[in-house]
């Protein structure tokens, strides 16, 4: 080779290395070239993608449930009014989802990402608050079963309607109102932009309405075989009975709240124990099971109910007929 073509060779080389200097100088200088670095960024995180369908199953389902309770007059007694809480709660969850999804992909805004966690959090707080009303609803109608029909019940009902929606509000409105981590990130929590802080506070609520609920619904079982036991007694046919009552009692109470311990206990407790620093993965995989607790719940509290099944076969054969009578049931039948 001569010497004009080595020349010519080591100037090609040393032109491409300047290239290639230049090419990752913009990067900083806090930037490790790795092998993923070379593939193609995702448009759409597949994640997002599920939560958004599940938001958008969730809205449907349970915007069927609040246009039933809605439209049919005879369903005004507590039970129900409590039921359409919680409908509504998850409908808004599920809408906060689907909000979620266009707004981070079609809209980079700090203040409508804090107003979509928040709403978010508002509508899931009031779900689970909305659970947590029912639990104490089914205790009264068998503690106080002569009674539950008062106009003290009523008022029961309407108080805590107040305050599940007044503090959900209040907890939704907590990161809009300051309560974040946009100015300082080493604050953040794993759902940014909320805070660990705040976070925190939302995980112990939900863990300590769940301790509740597990509590309120082991009296439940214990009052309903009493009864069961005394029922029993009277007409000579204690093992069968009791057996039977007992076995579907501890059914209905493993499958309320198994299904709201698996959906959410996850989540719960990863938020305790959870770092920003973490992979993303690890929070999806927790919330995309609470987020299942709202798909099933109209399943549970609603669709299982007779006057609500009868009320959506009208609905959808079109001879909804707003003058039917139905009789409506204490939520211990339920």
């Amino acid at each position: 080779m001569s010497l004009c073509q080595s020349h010519r060779l080591c100037n090609v080389q040393h032109h491409g290395q300047a290239q290639w200097l230049d090419w990752l100088e913009p990067l900083g200088d806090n930037t490790s070239l790795r092998l993923d670095s070379q593939q193609p960024p995702l448009l759409v995180d597949p994640w997002d993608i599920i939560l958004c369908i599940s938001g958008t199953l969730v809205a449907c389902e349970n915007a069927i449930v609040v246009a039933i309770v809605f439209y049919t007059p005879t369903l005004r007694s507590p039970m129900f009014l409590l039921i359409g809480s919680l409908a509504t709660a998850d409908l808004l969850a599920g809408i906060g989802l689907i909000m979620n999804f266009l707004f981070r992909y079609l809209i980079h805004s700090d203040t409508i990402n804090l107003i979509t966690v928040g709403f978010m959090v508002a509508s899931f707080c009031a779900s689970v608050s909305s659970l947590l009303a029912i639990t104490i609803d089914r205790y009264l109608s068998l503690y106080n079963a002569l009674t539950y029909y008062s106009e003290r019940t009523i008022t029961y009902i309407y108080l805590m309607l107040a305050i599940t929606w007044g503090v959900s509000i209040c907890l939704g409105l907590l990161p809009i109102l300051g309560w974040n981590c946009l100015e300082d990130t080493s604050t953040c929590s794993i759902v940014k932009p909320l805070t660990s802080s705040n976070l925190t506070v939302l995980s112990t609520s939900f863990l300590l309405i769940f301790i509740i609920m597990l509590y309120l619904y082991i009296k439940i079982c214990k009052i309903v075989c009493r009864h069961a036991h005394q029922i029993a007694l009277q007409h000579h046919f204690l093992a069968t009975s009791y057996y039977v009552t007992t076995k579907k009692g501890i059914y209905t109470l493993a499958i309320i709240l198994g299904t709201f311990g698996t959906s959410w206990l996850p989540f719960a407790i990863y938020c305790l124990i959870g770092d920003h620093a973490f992979p993303s993965v690890y929070t999806y995989a927790t919330l995309l099971p609470a987020t299942y607790n709202s798909m099933i719940n109209p399943i549970i509290y609603a669709f299982k109910n007779p006057e609500i099944q009868k009320a959506t076969r009208s609905l959808f054969c079109g001879c909804f007929q707003s003058n039917a009578s139905f009789h409506s049931r204490s939520p211990s039948e339920v």
